[in-house]
């Protein structure tokens, strides 16, 4: 069984920076991408950062230059380096994996609050 454990959120005053971690445990054949999401209060899931099937990284606008996508793959744990945090961050953050065959596996969310 997949497991997907995310850590690292918390409240932190606007400009400051959180490390967001997902560890991840089980068995996955094989990933097509694997990333970070977040839901703001009222508001749908959005995409925040990911890797694709080539390796790449994407980023939704809002976060460009300031979150950092990385991996550590030793130890199956994925991270989000969220830097000159603003209000507009506050959301819980889902990391995911989307796996061959269409699985998609999600982490029980952590929840980042940015005070202004």
């Amino acid at each position: 069984q997949v497991q997907l454990v995310e850590s690292g959120g918390g409240l932190v005053q606007a400009g400051g920076s959180l490390r967001l971690s997902c560890a991840a445990s089980g068995r996955i054949l094989g990933i097509n991408a694997m990333g970070w999401y977040r839901q703001p209060p009222g508001k749908e899931r959005e995409l925040v950062a990911r890797f694709t099937l080539g390796g790449s990284t994407v980023y939704v606008d809002s976060v460009k230059g300031r979150f950092t996508i990385s991996r550590d793959n030793a130890k199956n744990t994925m991270y989000l380096q969220m830097n000159s945090l603003k209000a507009e961050d506050t959301a819980v953050y889902y990391c995911n994996i989307d796996a061959v065959g269409g699985d998609r596996y999600w982490g029980q969310g952590t929840l980042v609050t940015v005070s202004s």
